[in-house]
C-alpha cells in the first residue's frame, strides 16, 4: 500500500497515524504539490493529498481512505460501529477537515508553504487573522468539549483524536503552539495524543527538515 503526499499536510498525516494504529505497513511517496507522477495523478486525479494505491485500488480524500482501511482491518476499531459514537466520531473527522482544518492551511500555508517551497510570499495578513480571530473560537470549543478520559469519542482512541490531533503538528511548525494557561486541557490531550508512536515518527521527521530548510 502506498500514501502519496508528504506529512506535512495534517490529512496524509492523519492518513500514515490510522495506518500505523491499525497495524497497516504502508509506503510513504512524500510527492510535492503539482507533481504529474503518472502513478501519483491516477490515484488522485485533481492532484490533491493525500491519495492511495492498494495494488490495483486507488482513491484520494483521508476520509475515503481511513474508511477503506478501517474496512479492510477491522480491528482495532478506530471508526466506531454503535450510531452515537461513530456519528461523533464522523463529526470531530469532519471538524478537522474542514473547519479548524481550513484555519490550519491559512496559518502553515502562508507562513511556511509559500515562503520556502513556492518561492513566494505568502499572505502573512490573511495567517494572522486567522490566528487571533479565526482559531481562538475552535480551540475554546474543544477546550470546554474533551472529556476527562483524554479521547474525543467512548473514551479510547478513535478517527476523531486521529485527525483533531494531526492539525496540531503545523500550528506548532508555523510558530503557533497552544497555550497550556488559556487552554490546559487542550494542551494535554494534544500532547498525549501525539507522543504516541503513530504520530511522533512522523512529526520529529518534520521539525528536524524544517528546521533545515529554515
Amino acid at each position: 500500500m502506498i500514501v502519496y503526499g508528504s506529512s506535512l499536510s495534517p490529512y496524509v498525516r492523519k492518513v500514515l497515524a490510522f495506518a500505523a494504529e491499525k497495524g497497516i505497513e504502508v509506503e510513504s511517496r512524500p510527492i510535492g504539490p503539482g507533481s504529474q507522477d503518472p502513478e501519483f495523478r491516477e490515484a488522485s486525479p485533481f492532484g490533491m493529498f493525500p491519495a492511495f494505491r492498494d495494488g490495483d485500488f486507488t482513491i484520494s480524500d483521508s476520509s475515503a481512505i481511513v474508511a477503506y482501511l478501517e474496512a479492510i482491518r477491522p480491528e482495532p476499531e478506530l471508526i466506531p460501529t454503535e450510531a452515537r459514537a461513530r456519528a461523533r466520531t464522523i463529526w470531530y473527522d469532519e471538524f478537522a477537515d474542514t473547519i479548524i482544518g481550513a484555519c490550519a492551511t491559512k496559518i502553515f500555508f502562508n507562513r511556511i508553504v509559500a515562503p520556502r517551497f513556492l518561492n513566494g510570499e505568502g499572505n502573512l495578513a490573511a495567517a494572522d487573522q486567522a490566528e487571533y480571530e479565526e482559531l481562538p473560537p475552535l480551540l475554546d470549543y474543544l477546550e470546554r468539549t474533551i472529556p476527562e478520559s483524554g479521547f474525543l469519542v467512548a473514551d479510547r482512541l478513535t478517527l476523531a483524536d486521529i485527525a483533531v490531533a494531526s492539525l496540531f503538528p503545523n500550528f506548532s511548525h508555523a510558530g503557533v503552539p497552544i497555550d497550556g494557561a488559556r487552554y490546559p486541557k487542550l494542551k494535554a490531550y494534544a500532547d498525549g495524543i501525539l507522543e504516541r508512536p503513530s504520530f511522533k515518527h512522523w512529526v520529529d521527521r518534520e521539525t528536524a527538515f524544517l528546521a533545515r530548510t529554515a
